[in-house]
């Protein structure tokens, strides 16, 4: 074992207490780390032996052969899903073809339930993203080695938030020690499970394609969080993103050389990646992501912050500038041909639904930060820090932002008025008629609030207001959830209009506002009437809402890195650059 932190043991020499099968004759994940290059290194004319031929060529030769650990983003292929959305309908039967999916039986039964829906249909979205190293195809060509079997050296959890403004991908070391449950193997059997480096759950059963539905459930065995997509994409599909986006801006504290790419070369060699900032793509983005020796500490702490810093590139010049027609066809083709989805992606359809889903997202609501963690005293390996990274599972299952911020879709689009914010005494109710429920209302313009803690109530207004032919829309949370009656404001002229709606809320106080046209702002008298206990958060099926949870560490919040951040700031861990 190497005294390098971060790097992990060699799988099956340092780690005993791995996934087996029942009859034991389960393959171990194929080894890897600094043991084997150790190995590769020994192999011809001993450690010591000069290399041979100089330059990068050279380089990439004398490493094929050994399995240093290969990185690919796997944001990429949440930036594909985006992209596709803007190919027209006759390329979906190719690119259907190219897509591969895993079988839906390797996911576990006993699985986190899934997210409620709260009465206006928002629910949040949790995807796996995984960058395989696999050294199946022409992955080998782009630096994946040529030995079999596969390894997630990259694993990103992507939480997309009810209110689908917000999302946080969180980094889970490779080399954390977890619990890894029961896995299904290429030949049907499945393991006992057992403690292993998280990257190992990709890794049971050595086959080239990885097994995608293993490390779905060890997340969910880890967090207690569902998942509802797992996307994995290879070296071909990384490649291909970045050219065709045109390179992707990255940032360096320190120059990179051909010997911190491939320490077994022995030498320094030729510069690489120059110091400072610098568009990359191809085999240049493969070597900025992957890169770990030469910067920081050598860790893959500082690696994960570099491809966060990545990712956040990337995104922000999707949202930018978008692509082409021209470019997107290659773009969709080649990418999809190096994905493996689960079931439920498992169609071009399908993929462009949840890529729409992403386009509001505003990137300084992109946040990437890495599960709590330290390194273990036993040896170089990581261990989840307690109580600090179930907190941050408790925020994820409370639709809670890093800041605390609730992101379950009651979010408004606009501030409430400021009489929504301190509500007055309720005044006498309103004695105007029914409205005529006829094509005259249409006219009539509402926002609808919400000024309770019950969930879905203004859509539940909404969808009245819409049956009686106002002209309604949902508008989320009012600034304060302690209405106890039904607010009905008007703005200039609005008042006969404002009656009118108050018509439709029984008890209902009416008051000129500072905003035009009219608004609602249902209170807890509503939400008695529709079911929901006043002042009790219940989701459409009658679930209730997870508590708010304990603040999160400084240690977490203070390392997030918003997708709108400096590309040069937080891209490295530790002494050494």
């Amino acid at each position: 074992m190497s005294g390098q932190r971060g790097e992990s043991p060699a799988r099956g020499e340092d780690v005993s207490d791995g996934p087996t099968t029942e009859d034991g004759a389960v393959p171990r994940p194929r080894t890897g780390g600094r043991a084997e290059a150790r190995r590769a290194t020994q192999g011809k004319g001993g450690k010591d032996a000069p290399p041979t031929g100089s330059g990068r060529a050279a380089a990439r030769n004398s490493r094929k052969p050994k399995k240093n650990v290969k990185k690919i983003v796997a944001w990429s292929a949440a930036g594909v899903l985006v992209l596709i959305a803007g190919a027209g309908g006759a390329i979906y039967f190719k690119l259907n073809s190219n897509i591969k999916s895993f079988d839906a039986d390797a996911i576990a039964t006993d699985r986190p339930p899934e997210a409620q829906a709260d009465a206006d249909g928002n629910k949040p979205v949790n995807v796996l993203l995984i960058g395989s190293d696999s050294r199946g195809g022409n992955n080998s060509d782009l630096g994946g080695g040529e030995d079999g079997g596969a390894r997630s050296d990259t694993t990103i959890l992507l939480h997309v938030y009810a209110d689908h403004k917000h999302a946080v991908g969180i980094s889970i070391p490779r080399n954390a020690i977890v619990q890894i449950p029961p896995c299904k193997l290429p030949n049907g059997k499945w393991t006992k499970g057992g403690s292993d480096l998280f990257n190992a759950a990709f890794s049971v059963g050595g086959s080239d394609a990885g097994n995608p539905a293993c490390s779905q459930n060890t997340i969910e065995k880890v967090t207690g969080i569902r998942v509802d997509h797992t996307i994995v994409v290879d070296f071909n599909g990384f490649s291909s993103m970045t050219k065709a986006v045109g390179g992707v801006d990255v940032c360096l504290p320190k120059p990179i050389y051909e010997g911190d790419i491939n320490p077994n070369l022995h030498k320094k060699g030729d510069l690489v990646l120059p110091q400072g900032k610098q568009t990359v793509d191809g085999q240049k983005a493969l070597d900025y992501v992957r890169l770990r020796h030469g910067i920081g500490d050598g860790s893959d702490i500082g690696r994960m912050k570099r491809q966060q810093a990545f990712m956040s590139s990337l995104a922000t010049k999707i949202k930018k500038e978008g692509l082409s027609p021209t470019n997107l066809l290659p773009l969709a083709d080649a990418a999809t041909k190096s994905l493996t989805v689960d079931p439920g992606l498992s169609s071009a359809d399908k993929l462009l639904s949840f890529g729409l889903s992403l386009k509001n997202i505003d990137m300084h609501d992109l946040k990437f930060v890495t599960a709590p963690w330290r390194y273990r005293t036993q040896d170089a390996n990581i261990d989840l820090v307690q109580p600090d990274v179930q907190k941050l599972w408790d925020t994820l299952k409370a639709d809670r932002t890093l800041d605390g911020q609730n992101a379950t879709g009651q979010q408004g689009d606009a501030p409430a008025s400021p009489a929504a914010a301190n509500p007055s005494q309720p005044a006498a109710p309103s004695s105007a008629p029914a409205p005529a429920g006829d094509t005259a209302n249409e006219a009539i313009k509402v926002a609808v609030y919400n000024g309770t803690l019950s969930n879905g109530l203004a859509g539940k207004a909404t969808d009245q207001l819409k049956a009686a032919k106002f002209t309604a829309t949902t508008a989320g949370q009012a600034a304060s959830t302690k209405y106890r009656t039904t607010m009905i404001e008007y703005g200039s002229g609005q008042k006969a209009n404002a009656e009118k709606v108050a018509a439709m809320f029984p008890g209902a106080t009416v008051e000129a506002g500072t905003s035009s046209g009219v608004t609602v702002i249902v209170g807890k008298d509503f939400a008695a009437a529709n079911g929901g206990a006043a002042g009790t958060p219940t989701g459409a099926a009658g679930a209730t809402t997870p508590a708010t949870p304990a603040p999160l560490p400084t240690t977490v919040t203070n390392d997030a890195r918003s997708a709108d951040d400096d590309i040069c700031a937080n891209t490295t861990y530790g002494s050494g650059g």
